[in-house]
Order: C-alpha cells, then sequence, then structure tokens
C-alpha cells in the first residue's frame, strides 16, 4: 500500500506547488493564499484541499491545528513573495527594491515553529540569499534543529521549458536532506506547445486569451524573424523611444521565442509582449495563457477561472511554481520520509 504522507502549501497560488506536492505522493491538507483569483483557481483544481483565503499575517496557529484535527504534518512547504528581490524588480538598480512582502519569509518561519513539520521547503528568488531576514529565518531553523541544505538552481535543468533560476531551501528533522539534483531531461518550447491546436479553432477557451495589437504594434511584430527574432532585428523607426539609450534593461521586450530552446521567465506579464520575449515563435502574436501554463508545465487540462482580467489571469499563471519541478523536489523529500519512517 502506497504511504500518503500529509502536506501544507503557504502561499499557493494558483496550485502549482500542490500539484508537484500530489503528484509525488503528498496529501495537501491546507493551502493559504490571500489573492482571490489564485484561490478561485485553485479550488477549480484541488477540491480535496482546505483553503484560507486569507493574509497570512491575520493567520493564528490555532485554526491550522483545528482544520487539521489531530494529523501529523509530513512537509511544509511555501514560496513567500519576496518582489524586492527579483531581477526584474532590482533592474538597473544597486539595492533590493523596498517591499513589505520581503517580510513574508517570517511569516513561514513562524508556521514552522508552530507547527513543527518534519520536512520543510522554500522556493523564492536567488536575491533573497543574502538578505539578513532570510538568513535569519536559516538561523532559527538550524536552532529548530532542522538539517538544512540551500542552493540556487535552474529549473531548465529539471524538465522544465524555461530558463528560471531559483533559491532553494529543503530542511528535515529526520536527518540529513539534500535539494534534488538536477534531471538532465532538457524540454524546449516545441515540447511544450508545439502542437497545441491553432487559436481560431481551439476549443479550450484558455488558449484563446492572449493579446489584441494595435495596427502599428501588429506591424512590427511581423517583420520580427521567425523562431527568436528581436527589436534589435528592426529598423530603427520601430525602435521604442524608450530603448534609444543604452544599457536599457529587457532587451527581450518584443521578442519571439526559440523552438528548440528554453523559454524566457514566465512572468506575471507572461500575455503582453512589452514585458518580455513573449511573442509565439512562428505566429504574429503574443503567447496564449494556456502556452504560457504549460511553459510553466502545468498540463493542458488545469483549469483557470475565466471570470477575470487578461492581466489578473497573466499575473497567477506567471507566479506559481511549476509543476514539473515542485513534483521533482517533493518527490525527493517523501523518499526522504520513506527511508526514515520506515525505521520507526
Amino acid at each position: 500500500m502506497i504511504k500518503r504522507y500529509n502536506s501544507i502549501d503557504l502561499f499557493s497560488g494558483c496550485g502549482g506547488l500542490t500539484l508537484g506536492m500530489k503528484k509525488a505522493g503528498f496529501a495537501t491538507k491546507i493551502a493559504i493564499e490571500k489573492d482571490e483569483n489564485a484561490v478561485k483557481a485553485f479550488k477549480l483544481n484541488h477540491t480535496k484541499t482546505r483553503v484560507i483565503p486569507n493574509d497570512i499575517k491575520n493567520i493564528k496557529i490555532s485554526e491550522v491545528y483545528e482544520l487539521l484535527d489531530g494529523e501529523v504534518i509530513h512537509f511544509l512547504a511555501g514560496c513567500p513573495p519576496c518582489q524586492g528581490f527579483s531581477s526584474i524588480r532590482r533592474l538597473n538598480k544597486k539595492k533590493n527594491v523596498r517591499d513589505a512582502r520581503n517580510s513574508l519569509v517570517l511569516e513561514y518561519l513562524r508556521f514552522v515553529k508552530e507547527l513543527k513539520p518534519l520536512t520543510i521547503m522554500m522556493e523564492n528568488v536567488p536575491g533573497l540569499k543574502d538578505y539578513y531576514l532570510f538568513k535569519k529565518v536559516v538561523n532559527e531553523l538550524k536552532k529548530l534543529k532542522y538539517n538544512l541544505d540551500i542552493q540556487v538552481v535552474n529549473i531548465k535543468d529539471y524538465g522544465v521549458p524555461q530558463s528560471r533560476k531559483r533559491l532553494v531551501m529543503v530542511g528535515s528533522l529526520l536527518g540529513e536532506i539534500k535539494i534534488a539534483p538536477p534531471t538532465g531531461r532538457k524540454r524546449t518550447v516545441k515540447n511544450a506547445i508545439g502542437k497545441l491546436d491553432c487559436v481560431d479553432t481551439t476549443t479550450d477557451e484558455i488558449h484563446k486569451i492572449f493579446a489584441k495589437h494595435s495596427p502599428n504594434i501588429l506591424e512590427m511584430i511581423k517583420l520580427l524573424p521567425k523562431d527568436g527574432g528581436s527589436r534589435n532585428d528592426l529598423p530603427k523607426k520601430y525602435m521604442l523611444k524608450c530603448h534609444d539609450k543604452e544599457n536599457v534593461g529587457f532587451n527581450d521586450v518584443y521578442g519571439r521565442l526559440r523552438w528548440d530552446s528554453f523559454s524566457t521567465t514566465i512572468t506575471g506579464g507572461c500575455l503582453n509582449p512589452s514585458k518580455g520575449r513573449f511573442l509565439h515563435p512562428e505566429y504574429n502574436r503574443a503567447i496564449t495563457a494556456r502556452e504560457a501554463a504549460l511553459l510553466q508545465t502545468f498540463p493542458k487540462s488545469y483549469k483557470f477561472p475565466l471570470d477575470i482580467s487578461k492581466t489578473a489571469l497573466a499575473l497567477i499563471i506567471g507566479n506559481a511554481l511549476p509543476p514539473q519541478f515542485s513534483q521533482i523536489q517533493s518527490l525527493n523529500i517523501y523518499k526522504h520520509l520513506e527511508s526514515h519512517l520506515e525505521k520507526v
């Protein structure tokens, strides 16, 4: 009989982490998320998980204990929003951006302290590693006797068709634990979205959602070389005034993805080509919401609410932890639990 270990998902977003944990063998008992659009998406896909739709700062641990009803928490995982440390927010800036969300790592610590899960995982932006509050969290976790492993990895090395560096921390009260090593499997943009139906004939409503462009922008897009072209390939008259200066970031804006490579990081602006390299490799349009979700490794069957704005939809897709990456890290922790608990 397959063991079913219990997990909790903090800052759950639309459910990418929970999906990965579920595929690894965990039963996610509780998820916490305050964004109402993300909660809508989560509930569409994870009907057996109790969602607490509230700001984590307002949640008392007693509420969580009540919902757990005495069950052991084997695994607590989460991705506290730390927007001030993202490479996008720091572009052309020497220091981290002041952002109230940077302190949410302390809420993660509060839950670990109170619930004492057997294993933990935190995933975040690489810039968090040198932040004093993260260092405080690490020191406190060590005092609690958690064995920790902390690394910056790239999810493209784990079978995700996207280049995205992430800080990963795993911990265990049971013994030494390491972050799952790269799988060596390479998946490309073509692997992920190359066989989708045409947007004009698809029956998938999520695949019909993409940016509509003005005639001028559409003319510019048509001039971009297929399969990886960028604004640097355009005649000077199409260059945007805001990009005339040297050393200005966002070189990938209005760029096409490459079929046989990884996509750039899928962000909260992934449906807007003015926010990054989010144009289709071949068609004269931006990627659709379904294509963005597939590049994040959500399955085609994953449901998203249709009654929210395109901007809100892009945000919950881009903010998600890719399920494929989550599954590999969660399975690593599942095996760790199995190897130690069978001795008890």
